[in-house]
């Protein structure tokens, strides 16, 4: 069989394979789609669409939560010969109208709770004639299953006639300094780009990877939706993401996304449950998770554990790591990885020694997603691996990370001058992410350009690693923002997880709404002694003299968070300027 050139291409052919198969599914197997009837959904639903118009060249947005609907209808678009992209649900109608008009859609598909937003964007500016609901018709909205198809519409002959440079995707940056841009990417950036996939072992039908990320970024898209039409493995939708570590029991993923947060909450679950067992059974485990630390960092350095070690790691892992890998479903990955902002070092050595091959990848929309990562038979703690398959990766003069190659995005949709800002004109994708290389050719993040702290003494620091240090030694930490740019030292805002909160609570007889117990003196006690603890592992000037526990959480997409997690600094230091004078 021949290498696919477009997406289209790719599902009709893994459809083909083995229709029978199950290709998407819910938790608990409430839904399951094969292959057989994922194909005749996307013809019914394609030929519904041109019936609406939709035809090669036209754009569709999808506001969706993660369901076998986005898979059906994401396809189905594709199949059109139009583009499909998505949204964030946590969007307001003012980003929505601006993503609308620039995109030029005028068909959202939606679900029926996302439908004010969507009537608000549209008076507001976006170009919308036709809103299509998948769980049921209301007024000014058409049902999905009741779309009248278009009696002209030559299914097989558009999709077969999509082009491998026409338009895959538009995925709109989350927006940290300024309006998000939508970045455009092609059939070819993807199906390029997927190749560090090949190169990590086989995949296909058996594999099973969650949805569980918002569509709307390009890692998840990447990782469960392209690689379900390219490879066949089967995807489990999971509408809320909170949901996803309980899902992984029922998934038994074999590949598996997390961005930092998902596994700093695993490694706090773990440490919690720990707390519940019998003292015995707690060393027992906290020597073999030791163990197995010794062997993650000796793999990390690229050298074989003496014969001592190598007999108390096989012992850890028959009677300790392989149950707990077992436990929290995560026994059989054979290809996981970290993404979309720096994992704490503490906690990928962690997950390393229960036995998950957890890679840390390194990318960015403009390059599809990957852009670098490190491979499971040499994972580098502290590092974000060697180049993808098909990307040059160099450093600028002032050390910024710069990648070449086929996946880079075709441009910013309406913006040359921000295309040609970025991409430069022999290609190099400027990542405006500060980098080096260590002696093995690894890449290391260092900061972003735009973010490092330059205190008043002129010593430059990166507000992310002290950061991760907070979060890594502070198991009640949610996110946390550091200050010190301009300033004589480094102060923290420090907001807390609702569950850890919630577990401490319940430990020390604590109760109250999350706001009352963040000001408790026993959290700010056992907050204070983590910072302490987490000053230790910095550098003198690093350290934070100060912080303040705030009482509210920071929500993905909220106005202080995007909604990939990553922290929307300015909006931050003008949301609590009087709280951080009054650290100074």
């Amino acid at each position: 069989m021949t290498r696919p050139t477009t997406l289209c291409e790719a599902f009709q052919q893994t459809a083909a394979e083995q229709p029978d198969r199950v290709a998407l599914r819910t938790v608990g197997d409430v839904v399951t789609i094969t292959w057989r009837q994922y194909r005749d959904r996307v013809r019914e639903i394609a030929t519904g669409l041109a019936g609406l118009g939709v035809g090669p060249g036209d754009t569709v947005a999808l506001m969706l939560t993660n369901s076998p609907e986005f898979h059906l209808c994401d396809t189905a678009v594709l199949h059109c010969g139009a583009t499909p992209f998505s949204v964030y649900n946590t969007n307001p109608s003012e980003v929505l109208a601006y993503q609308f008009d620039n995109a030029d859609n005028r068909v959202v598909i939606c679900e029926q709770q996302f439908l004010p937003q969507i009537r608000a964007a549209v008076t507001q500016g976006g170009k919308v004639e036709h809103i299509v609901c998948v769980d049921g018709a209301v007024a000014g909205a058409v049902h999905l299953e009741t779309l009248v198809p278009a009696a002209d519409f030559d299914f097989e002959n558009t999709w077969r006639s999509v082009r491998p440079d026409d338009l895959l995707t538009i995925v709109y940056t989350s927006g940290t300094t300024g309006p998000p841009k939508g970045v455009e990417l092609t059939h070819t950036n993807f199906i390029e780009n997927a190749r560090i996939t090949e190169e990590m072992g086989p995949i296909g039908f058996d594999d099973r990877a969650v949805s569980y990320l918002p569509d709307a970024h390009a890692a998840n898209r990447w990782f469960s939706h392209y690689q379900n039409l390219l490879y066949g493995l089967q995807v489990t939708t999971v509408a809320d993401p909170k949901q996803v570590l309980t899902a992984l029991a029922d998934v038994r993923p074999t590949m598996f996304l997390g961005v930092p947060r998902v596994w700093v909450k695993a490694k706090m679950g773990l440490d919690a449950a720990l707390e519940e067992v019998s003292p015995l059974r707690r060393a027992l485990a906290r020597w073999a998770i030791g163990v197995g630390r010794r062997r993650a960092r000796a793999d990390s350095e690229g050298r074989r554990l003496g014969p001592p070690d190598r007999v108390r790691h096989a012992i850890a892992e028959r009677l300790v790591l392989s149950s707990i890998r077992t436990r929290i479903g995560l026994d059989q990955v054979k290809v996981g990885a970290s993404g979309a902002a720096p994992i704490p070092v503490d906690v990928h050595e962690y997950l390393l020694a229960l036995g998950i091959p957890i890679s840390e990848g390194y990318g960015m929309t403009e390059c599809t997603a990957a852009g670098t990562i490190s491979r499971a038979d040499r994972i580098k703690i502290g590092t974000v691996g060697l180049p993808v398959p098909g990307v040059e990766v160099s450093l600028g003069p002032d050390g910024e990370v710069l990648l070449r190659g086929k996946s880079i995005m075709r441009g910013y949709r309406k913006m040359p001058e921000k295309t040609a800002e970025t991409v430069d004109s022999d290609g190099w994708l400027h990542t405006g992410d500060i980098g080096e290389f260590d002696a093995d050719g690894y890449l290391k993040i260092v900061d972003r350009k735009k973010e490092i702290i330059i205190n008043e003494a002129g010593k430059n620091m990166s507000p992310t690693n002290i950061e991760n240090a907070i979060t890594a030694n502070t198991p009640l930490a949610g996110p946390v923002a550091v200050i010190g740019d301009r300033r004589p030292y480094n102060t923290a805002l420090i907001t807390l997880d609702p569950d850890a909160l919630a577990r401490f609570a319940e430990k020390h007889g604590l109760s109250g709404p999350h706001g009352e117990l963040a000001s408790d003196p026993a959290v700010r006690t056992a907050v204070d002694e983590c910072v302490q603890n987490a000053n230790r592992t910095l550098s003198r000037v690093e350290q934070i003299k100060t912080f303040t526990v705030l009482p509210e959480v920071w929500e993905p997409g909220s106005d202080c968070l995007t909604p990939t997690n990553k922290l929307r600094r300015k909006p931050i230091g003008e949301k609590y300027r009087e709280l951080i004078e009054a650290m100074y």
